[in-house]
């Protein structure tokens, strides 16, 4: 029997693993359990970027193992998948800048809808199956746009990126989406190893025990830092020096 038959055929037996399963019967909110866990003024959320055109592929799966634990400590966790639909490029027009936007000045994509949803989340994490080594090139083109246009929605708020892959490129493109993060002030939130899930056919992923683990470890690492910059009632970042940017062509 070939390898990818023996995945398959084992997935089955699991339980119909390669099934796809809306994220809304994955988890049922239990809203006395979120009211007891979470002991702050406001209900926290975080919001997960799915960055595959496949709606209920492998980086579907990823994202949800994320989701489910956060809603586990008591935190609102909303998956947005990017579609099938093209997500435009930024031209580098500064329209957003020179009139003070807060939002890229092109709003026939869902570039515009998300900037909306992270404005009332707390946490972001970005999740993209690997094309040539690289994240898809529409999710990343999303992230430059909302970053750029609508800096201010991000800043500081804790940030995770997840790559999913078949067999190689995972560590390049993770790297990748990482590096926006780490420009806007956003806490890096880490895991037990790189934020890396396996699989190829829709619901393989469920069969990466230790990817699966990772995601769940990711997803309780974010809420802890999230109930400690939290803790005081309002969130607790640190001052920031004025930016000195300099060209080193003069």
């Amino acid at each position: 029997m070939q390898r990818r038959e023996f995945i398959k055929k084992t997935a089955l037996a699991a339980g119909g693993l390669l099934a796809a399963t809306p994220f809304a019967s994955i988890i049922a909110k239990d809203n006395d359990s979120l009211e007891k866990t979470n002991k702050y003024d406001k209900q926290m959320k975080v919001l997960l970027i799915n960055g595959s055109a496949r709606r209920e592929g492998n980086t579907f799966v990823a994202l949800s193992e994320v989701a489910k634990t956060l809603e586990q400590q008591g935190i609102e966790a909303e998956i947005v998948q990017i579609g099938t639909k093209a997500v435009r490029g930024c031209i580098a027009c500064n329209q957003c800048m020179i009139h003070a936007l807060g939002r890229c000045v092109f709003d026939d994509d869902i570039c515009n809808v998300i900037v909306d949803k992270m404005a009332s989340a707390d946490a972001l994490v970005v999740g993209s199956p690997v094309y040539y080594g690289q994240p898809n090139g529409s999710v990343l083109s999303l992230i430059q746009r909302m970053f750029y246009a609508a800096g201010d929605k991000v800043r500081n708020k804790p940030a995770a990126a997840v790559s999913v892959c078949r067999r190689g490129g995972a560590t390049a493109a993770f790297q990748t989406l990482n590096m926006p993060f780490q420009m806007m002030n956003m806490p890096v939130v880490t895991s037990q190893y790189w934020n890396i899930v396996y699989g190829t056919s829709p619901g393989e992923a469920k069969l990466d025990v230790e990817g699966l683990q990772t995601m769940r470890t990711l997803a309780n690492n974010m809420a802890w830092l999230l109930k400690k910059i939290n803790a005081g009632g309002t969130p607790d970042y640190p001052q920031r020096e004025p930016m000195q940017p300099m060209n080193f062509i003069r």
